[in-house]
């Protein structure tokens, strides 16, 4: 579909709230695909399906025709910031100009452009990223194929690793008593403090060592509740933390080894629980994929971009098990000012996000035709 307008499809997408609902964004992106001639699925986890090409496997299954997909999200992060242009400099802003509705278009615009030869082209576009990332957690049990870009703000970069991010807290127990003798319960607060240190030490002690591409692991506590009155002693404190991974850790395994090693710093007579923050749904793990395999290479070459890590936790952690992965898109996380992604000053440049198209759409027409 030659005639696909870039810019229209990006003003509008930037146009229409998604921060608190995706609802109308999916139905304009359904809209979009439909008028196209394609059909769009929208399946149970809110995710937004369509394909091109050979006809592929069902469910998670995998042939010998050469699959790839393209993935972004319509969700964004709170408050919605108004579209504004200005023409001049090539320039948009508005909540989701680079996160990720610019690469949104990019991928789109490939998806509708590509000659897919013999192989399968699928477009397939999450509704939660920002949040639960149970729109990726599906698609890991559902789709299989030989390689995934992932559109995100890269400043047009091929992003071959990141790390992983979770959250979780840390509960330390003592006993609750009279201020007035304090003598007489366990300070679950003051007992925070050798706690922290705790978790400072806890990489170089018992975390992974430092990876080649990605560096040192992170943890951070960044929030702290106790007490229930003045003049109590606070039988319990509870250290909220955020951990950003790198391989070979997982999060599964993290909890009860940061328990184990938090225990050795706790005073006598009380207790510490480390558990994750909503276990239940996905969170994105520490990945890399090999800089020599054919859609980094190709993806570099019609870019022109740099071979990198990537800044972020991406939904690009549940696929990269399946095949080889990248970040791509138009846009940057931050610039020399601060902050651009999940900004007020949230921008992307109109001509990346065009450039970013093409280099897909190549990339695709390039590896599917081999």
């Amino acid at each position: 579909m030659s005639d696909f307008d870039i810019d229209a499809f990006h003003r509008e997408a930037v146009e229409t709230p998604s921060h608190e609902t995706v609802d109308e964004m999916r139905a304009f992106l359904v809209e979009t695909l439909e008028s196209a001639g394609h059909e769009a699925t929208v399946d149970e986890a809110g995710n937004v399906l369509a394909s091109r090409g050979a006809v592929g496997p069902s469910d998670g299954e995998h042939d010998d025709t050469t699959h790839l997909v393209l993935n972004t999200h319509i969700d964004t992060v709170p408050p919605h910031v108004p579209y504004r242009s200005d023409p001049d400099a090539d320039v948009v802003w508005g909540r989701g100009a680079c996160d990720a509705k610019g690469p949104l278009a990019a991928l789109l615009a490939a998806f509708l452009r590509a000659d897919v030869g013999d192989g399968r082209l699928t477009l397939a576009i999450t509704p939660d990223e920002e949040t639960l990332q149970t729109g990726a957690g599906h698609l890991k049990e559902t789709l299989s194929a030989d390689g995934y870009v992932v559109g995100e703000p890269t400043e047009l970069d091929v992003c071959t690793a990141a790390r992983g991010q979770f959250e979780g807290t840390v509960t330390i127990r003592g006993e609750s008593a009279h201020a007035s003798d304090p003598s007489d319960g366990l300070n679950a607060i003051r007992a925070a403090a050798p706690i922290m240190q705790a978790m400072e030490s806890y990489s170089e002690q018992d975390g992974p060592d430092e990876h080649e591409t990605l560096g040192f692991p992170t943890l951070t506590p960044s929030m702290i509740e106790g007490g229930e009155a003045p003049n109590q002693i606070p039988g319990e404190c509870t250290i909220t933390f955020d951990r950003r991974s790198v391989p070979p850790e997982r999060s599964a395994e993290f909890a009860p080894q940061l328990e184990a090693h938090l225990r050795q710093w706790l005073p006598d007579g009380m207790a510490v629980e480390v558990s994750l923050v909503r276990p239940d749904t996905p969170f994105p793990e520490a990945f890399e994929t090999d800089e020599d395999a054919p859609l980094v290479e190709a993806l570099a070459a019609e870019s022109g971009g740099d071979v990198r890590p990537f800044g972020a936790a991406t939904e690009a952690a549940h696929f990269a098990p399946d095949a080889p992965t990248v970040v791509f898109g138009p846009g940057v996380l931050a610039d020399e000012e601060g902050a651009v992604a999940h900004s007020e000053r949230e921008y992307v440049h109109r001509s990346d996000v065009h450039a970013a198209a093409d280099a897909v759409t190549a990339t695709v027409e390039r590896l599917l035709d081999e």
